[in-house]
């Protein structure tokens, strides 16, 4: 393999053993699909009925219409904004089980779960409106979870969803509302986009993207009532020392990685590794349990556990290619089937939890909350009985780590903040933005796309931002990428940063208590996590009274791939930011709608995206979006 996929050491150390091992990588399967389809790339391929699928020919010389006449403008616009209510969907029914959760535990049905975080829930309760006096907790929390729930299933749409009213400006919520895109409840979002987009409905390509702008709103209100609930639940995340990368996984430990997205699971199956650790030593592995992460779901655990990191997306199968991972505990979103494939060729057990995600050769073990505790007994168990199968001449350990912190919640950065000045938290930022010490805030996002290599990008942007003095945020496969990278560290913050930078998170580590700067990029969770940057700027906005498209904030995505950031994308865009994306996104097939969304949405959000995929260029449009907003700022 002469071509680079992966600027992660570790992948390139593990890839010559997959092949070795016969192991079929996603960077192989993505070479057998070479050249991918034209039509598929430019987003002119329709097969939403069956008289298709149709082709609309690019270059003008063939089909210019679909057999029911849509054009290249209606199909891209449709695709696209199916893409955002698949992502919608995947966000919000991961917040919903949640939801569901902290009803189940109001009502002591849900054995092994609890509130960990009481401060939060209150603190939720009082956002959302709701009377605490003569209430216990369960009380409380029932009343939360009853009124999130109604933001699913709300039956006048004519009413803001309540997460959306009460997380954003005043100002944003109307001009929102002026367009006429506030969503009323979520499952209706997602259920108008697919009638509006079946056969025979909505034609009108901007009307659809006004259709895909509502719906993506949507997504952020199931994304934000999904991570407030998780904290209350799980305990809202502070900073935590940890390591990243596959050398994580320990060869004289029964190991288990936890991968997807949700952590309704994964907590308890840590709750249980611990009690059943003497009984992995009894199994011969002296150094008992040793849970990792993978994808968001490992994310969740790391910032509130300081469960290490094993990998982000694209390398999730040389987890199990190490030879050493005893376990692969799945729960749902970004989950390759072909670790089932990958999984033959060594000892690990692929274990599925959630019904609606089960892989054929995967054993499953069903998950619902009444039976958590019990299922991630068997789960543990499963590990151990797999551990003792293991192959010693099959095992390929990593040495490759790198140190990360994790866990700066919202309220993590506030509490820093504090320690500089405890009167009026957000002061200490606020005028390091407008004295220029910071030049402004940049939050990375988004997933691994083997179109392009691995973690390269976001590591090289940030790089590029460090030195000019813009402090980084980051979720997701972006904030894995950082973290295998070293770049979630004090140590980076020193080798990095601009001066100015570095002076302002030298101050605030040092007044925290932490002996050093901060980490040059802050972690803020899984990518459900993304309204925390949310509320960090929300909080900023209403204090100087100014909506978000003023802040000089902006987002990057240099590694999208799934309808998840689709979405996200989008509500980054409706919410006011310039939005990066790093991979050239299926809709170039119509110029409308490209220039929509790059262009026109511009006089409606404020917000807009922008292509770019060369690192260097794309950290500098990135300053220059900034710098245009500092200026409108007269900052």
């Amino acid at each position: 393999m002469n071509k680079e996929f992966s600027a992660d050491q570790a992948v390139k150390q593990m890839l010559p053993f997959a092949k070795k091992a016969g192991v079929e990588t996603v960077w192989d399967r993505f070479e057998k699909q070479q050249p991918q389809c034209g039509f598929g790339t430019l987003g002119i391929c329709c097969r939403i009925c069956w008289q298709g699928p149709c082709r609309i020919d690019p270059f003008g010389e063939g089909p210019s219409k679909g057999v029911c006449g849509a054009d290249a403008d209606t199909i891209v616009a449709r695709n696209l904004i199916r893409g955002i209510a698949g992502g919608t969907a995947a966000h919000s029914d991961h917040g919903k089980h949640i939801a569901l959760t902290l009803l189940e535990i109001s009502e002591k049905k849900a054995e092994g779960y609890q509130i960990k975080d009481e401060a939060k829930l209150r603190s939720v309760a009082d956002k959302l409106g709701l009377p605490q006096e003569g209430r216990d907790l369960y009380e409380v929390a029932g009343a939360v979870a009853e009124a999130t729930l109604e933001d699913f299933f709300r039956k006048d749409e004519s009413i803001h969803c309540s997460w959306f009213d009460k997380t954003l400006p005043k100002e944003r919520v109307e001009k929102l509302e002026k367009l006429g895109v506030v969503p009323g409840n979520i499952n209706g979002s997602i259920a108008e986009i697919m009638a509006r987009t079946h056969i025979g409905t909505d034609a009108d390509p901007v009307n659809l993207l006004l259709g895909g702008i509502k719906c993506a709103l949507a997504d952020y209100v199931g994304m934000a009532l999904a991570t407030d609930l998780s904290d209350a639940i799980f305990g809202t995340p502070t900073p935590v020392k940890t390591r990243a990368n596959l050398g994580v996984i320990k060869e004289a430990a029964v190991n288990i990685a936890v991968h997807g997205h949700n952590p309704l699971l994964s907590e308890l199956v840590c709750d249980l590794a611990a009690e059943l650790n003497e009984e992995a030593i009894k199994a011969g592995a002296k150094d008992g349990i040793n849970v990792v992460g993978v994808c968001c779901t490992g994310n969740e655990v790391m910032m509130r556990r300081g469960i290490p990191l094993a990998t982000n997306f694209l390398s999730q199968e040389l987890a199990v290619v190490t030879g050493a991972l005893d376990a692969m505990v799945v729960d749902v979103q970004c989950i390759m089937p072909s670790l089932a494939a990958v999984k033959d060729c060594f000892h690990t057990e692929l274990i599925t939890t959630m019904p609606t995600c089960k892989i054929s050769g995967a054993t499953h073990v069903e998950f619902s909350t009444e039976t958590a505790k019990e299922s991630a007994g068997k789960i543990v168990k499963l590990a151990i009985e797999a551990y003792k199968r293991r192959n010693p001449a099959k095992v390929n350990l990593s040495d490759i780590t790198q140190t990360a912190y994790a866990g700066f919640s919202t309220e993590a950065i506030v509490a820093a903040l504090s320690a500089v000045d405890p009167n009026d938290p957000l002061k200490p930022l606020l005028d390091n933005i407008v004295n220029g010490n910071i030049r402004g805030v940049v939050l990375f996002a988004g997933c691994n796309n083997p179109n392009v290599v691995q973690d390269h990008a976001f590591t090289a942007i940030a790089r590029e931002l460090a030195a000019k003095n813009v402090l980084m945020l980051a979720t997701g496969c972006g904030a894995g990428a950082f973290a295998k990278a070293g770049l979630m560290t004090p140590e980076a913050t020193e080798a990095y940063a601009g001066d100015t930078l570095k002076a302002v998170l030298t101050a605030i580590g040092e007044a925290a208590g932490l002996s050093g700067p901060l980490p040059l990029i802050l972690h803020m969770g899984s990518c459900v996590d993304n309204t925390r940057a949310v509320a960090v700027a929300t909080a900023l906005a209403n204090k100087i009274g100014v909506d978000l498209d003023k802040l000089p904030v902006a987002a990057s995505a240099p590694e999208c791939m799934s309808e998840k950031a689709m979405a996200i994308g989008t509500w980054a865009v409706s919410l006011g930011l310039p939005t990066h994306l790093g991979v050239v996104p299926q809709i170039l097939g119509s110029e409308l709608v490209t220039k929509v969304l790059t262009e026109g949405v511009k006089d409606l959000t404020g917000g807009y995206f922008f292509v770019e995929t060369e690192p260097k260029a794309a950290a500098a449009k990135l300053l220059g979006a900034i710098e245009t907003r500092r200026a409108g700022l007269g900052i």
